[in-house]
């Protein structure tokens, strides 16, 4: 009897012990869960509206996976809302409304709705907001009917902001605080007629004030920074004295996929790839108002494991509808994949240099470096051709200008090529300038990048003659509205300039029907001598690397 008596006792406080140490465990997850804060980031998604191939760079190789999708993206958004409803912040960090033929097409204007749809928090303008002009930006932007935050846009007239400088939410007790920057040196990136009526402001000229109100007055827990401006930029804030109290830069512009935060010496920096192929998830766990752990995920958009959300599709093919017989239309076939993800030289801007030349008959055509569009893989095809769209002119160029021909000396070129050459690989952050190396077509360039500014070139040749610095040579470039007629690609003072009748949209629609099925590949017209054969991005002092 005792000893059932001890027995008895034993389970009692077994399931007694049992039980408490559940109430415990509930408790802290209870506890842990209220003390969660989590951040979504969206960037540069360009105007892509559906799911396409993206680029990933593997055990040495390259690989394409199907990602992105508008309605799918929501859906991820909706999931992860639910995980965490009353802690859950979701933003984009520009250049949302241009580079594809949608976007272009309408300028801008179907997106209202869809953005609307999506539920962000709050939005940022990026460098390619301004391209259909300052009233037509306002009026997109404010049909969102979504925030709209930018501390350094103002009108050149009034000297008022365009959007409020920054951006609060108090979510389960905490105060998290948003200050966001557009690129300053956006009237130079961009064709200068775009952004006229706006100036823009340099980001120190009111940081600290903006600091100081959002820590001092208004009482934040936890202050971002929010930038359109580019990695190198961004992380050279980051190791800035004026980001002591900031504590994370939510980058943007250069479509970096960053899957762990950089650390700076005073802040962390983060950015979530391009074409809505990812969401950057950043969790924040407290411990009243202190942050004692941090969880950062580069979230995929995988349309299987996010089917898309019924209500915003139906939104977007509405949106889409009056484009669709244009925007279908096939115009050619590539048997290799198109891209234009590496620094120095990639097969589409090949594809484009080359079709250039081959219409204006000139001795080099040149192109901007930059990373908009996402890849084609002709490989997913039956008949291993990928369809070239007139959608993809847009992805590929998605400001559809006459084209210019003229005429520059080898002493130009050389000189321009050195000035470009520093934008890209400049060591101090400062004076690199959005973008990678200027395409062409005609030339080789063989160059070290680390050298000093004006040392960088090596060898170039032109129709595999060395360069000649007192020959004139013929160039063709693409018009950029607003700026002299002398410009050719950022190159000043050239000689006899003429604007055509048609636009690179044209040719390459002629280039296509003139060569049905194209197989571009990259050929060593660009060589970086001490970079290796593949560089996907730049940023010295870190080990980041584009995957």
């Amino acid at each position: 009897m005792k000893r059932i008596l001890f027995m008895g006792l034993i389970v009692g406080l077994t399931i007694s012990c049992t039980t408490k140490a559940n109430e415990v465990q509930e408790k802290e997850s209870d506890k842990l869960e209220n003390d969660t804060l989590t951040i979504l980031q969206t960037a540069d998604i360009h105007g892509q509206i559906f799911p396409h191939d993206e680029l990933f760079w593997e055990d040495g190789k390259i690989k394409f996976k199907r990602l992105g999708g508008l309605a799918h993206m929501k859906t991820l958004f909706e999931t992860e809302r639910q995980k965490n409803p009353d802690g859950t912040l979701i933003l984009d960090g520009g250049d949302l409304i241009q580079g594809s033929a949608v976007a272009a097409l309408s300028k801008g204007s179907a997106f209202s709705p869809i953005i609307k749809n999506m539920n962000y928090d709050f939005l940022i303008p990026g460098n390619w907001e301004v391209v259909y002009g300052k009233k037509t930006m306002l009026d997109v932007l404010n049909a969102y009917e979504t925030p709209v935050v930018a501390a350094n846009m103002y009108d050149d007239k009034t000297e008022e902001h365009l959007f409020p400088p920054y951006f609060i939410k108090e979510m389960k007790g905490k105060k998290i605080g948003f200050i966001s920057y557009n690129d300053p040196e956006i009237p130079v990136r961009q064709n200068p007629s775009f952004s006229k009526g706006i100036r823009f402001n340099k980001i120190h000229d009111n940081l600290q004030i903006l600091i100081d109100k959002l820590k001092d007055e208004e009482g934040v827990d936890v202050l971002f920074v929010v930038s359109h401006i580019g990695i190198s930029k961004q992380y050279n804030l980051a190791n800035h004295p004026s980001f002591e109290r900031v504590d994370y830069i939510l980058g943007n512009d250069t479509h970096e996929r960053i899957r762990q935060p950089l650390k700076g010496e005073y802040s962390k920096i983060t950015e979530p790839g391009a074409f809505a192929s990812f969401v950057g998830k950043l969790e924040l766990i407290f411990d009243g108002n202190e942050i004692v752990k941090e969880n950062y995920e580069l979230m995929e958009v995988d349309p299987k494991k996010y089917p898309a959300d019924k209500e915003l599709a139906q939104i977007i093919d509405k949106a889409v509808e009056p484009y669709h017989k244009e925007i279908n239309e096939v115009l050619g076939y590539t048997t290799t994949p198109l891209y234009r993800y590496f620094v120095v030289e990639n097969p589409m801007d090949n594809f484009i240099t080359d079709a250039m030349r081959e219409k204006t008959g000139v001795d080099i055509s040149f192109s901007n470096g930059f990373r908009f569009s996402p890849p084609l893989d002709p490989s997913q095809y039956k008949n291993g051709k990928a369809e070239i769209t007139r959608a993809y002119l847009w992805n590929m160029l998605p400001v559809n200008e006459y084209v210019k021909t003229g005429k520059a000396t080898g002493k130009q070129i050389n000189d321009w090529l050195e000035q470009e050459l520093h934008n890209v690989f400049a060591k101090n952050p400062e004076e690199r300038f959005g973008g990678w190396l200027v395409r062409f077509s005609g030339m080789e360039l063989k160059f070290n990048a680390q050298k000093q500014k004006g040392e960088r070139i090596v060898s170039i040749t032109v129709g595999g003659e060395p360069l000649r610095l007192d020959k004139e040579y013929s160039i063709s470039a693409c018009r950029r509205e607003g700026e002299p007629d002398h410009m050719m690609c950022r190159m000043p003072n050239a000689i006899d300039p003429e604007i055509h009748d048609y636009t690179v949209h044209d040719v390459l629609a002629e280039y296509l029907k003139e060569n049905e099925n194209i197989a571009p590949e990259i050929d060593g017209r660009a060589k970086a001598l001490d970079l290796g054969e593949n560089v996907l991005s730049q940023l010295p002092g870190t080990n980041y690397q584009f995957h």
